[in-house]
């Protein structure tokens, strides 16, 4: 099977992306974990298929891999590159674009200074929504790590985050935490673990150690997840810059029942074909 693809990027948080409408794909786990080897494949974080639409109201449909070959529901910097992928490969002209996905509809929408906003709908905080082994929700929780004994709050951006207030993330120990909180057993579905140093109530430095991928350049959701947790828990205002490793995004939440706003760019890097 002789597949066309494009390698894009948003942030450094790098994708392989395939157009599943004029070409069929039928991709299981073990070939999406060849294409994303960075030895061996063409290499990335996460493997993006546009697909067609479930809904009548929206445009297309985003489905997104791991490296790892397990699916997910979100990714935020996957969203945008979507975005731009369809754009530019003429699927559609439209601005907005509605797309589908298994944690619901996302709204993408081009200005113009070529940024790309998500709607990224609105997060979730109930335990059994994100999902969270607790019997109560609760502004912080607490994870025993080893001797270690982890205070983070948690969110669902239609992936589970949890976030982690650290005093510098230059330190922090992503790899060896993150690994660890990543499949926690308060965790039933894994999930992405972000480390956050409060600059000012308008700025933050996050390094996110992502479910299924490891330590990635960026984390749009992640971000989003940091803003959230920043903002119920006092330290952050409504709307925050992000520094991530690959760069910066724009996170914009107004609180409680509303949707976080993220803006940034995405970038084509190459095309190319692959046989599978």
């Amino acid at each position: 099977m002789l597949i066309n693809f494009t390698k894009m990027h948003g942030l450094g948080n790098d994708f392989v992306v395939i157009d599943a409408i004029n070409q069929a794909i039928e991709l299981d786990a073990e070939q999406v974990r060849r294409i994303a080897d960075r030895h061996f494949g063409v290499g990335c974080d996460q493997l993006l298929l546009v697909e067609r639409p479930l809904r009548q109201n929206a445009d297309f449909k985003y489905r997104i891999f791991n490296a790892d070959g397990s699916e997910v529901a979100q990714c935020g910097n996957g969203a945008r590159c979507f975005a731009r992928f369809v754009s530019d490969k003429g699927l559609t002209d439209k601005n907005p674009v509605i797309v589908d996905t298994d944690a619901g509809q996302l709204l993408l929408r081009f200005d113009d200074q070529g940024l790309i906003t998500v709607n990224m709908g609105v997060p979730r905080h109930a335990p059994e929504q994100i999902p969270l082994a607790v019997a109560e929700q609760a502004l912080l929780y607490q994870a025993q790590l080893n001797n270690t004994v982890v205070s983070f709050a948690a969110v669902s951006m239609g992936n589970p985050h949890a976030v982690i207030v650290v005093e510098d993330v230059a330190t922090a120990p992503v790899e060896q935490w993150g690994a660890q909180m990543e499949s926690h057993s308060l965790f039933p579905e894994r999930a992405n673990i972000g480390f956050m140093q409060i600059v000012d109530r308008q700025t933050v430095k996050l390094r996110v150690y992502e479910r299924g991928a490891a330590e990635t350049l960026a984390c749009g959701s992640g971000a989003c997840a940091a803003v959230v947790a920043g903002v119920e828990l006092g330290l952050l205002d409504r709307q925050v810059d992000v520094s991530l490793p690959g760069g910066h995004l724009n996170i914009n939440w107004e609180g409680r029942g509303k949707p976080v706003l993220m803006s940034g760019p995405a970038v084509t890097v190459f095309e190319g074909q692959m046989q599978i």
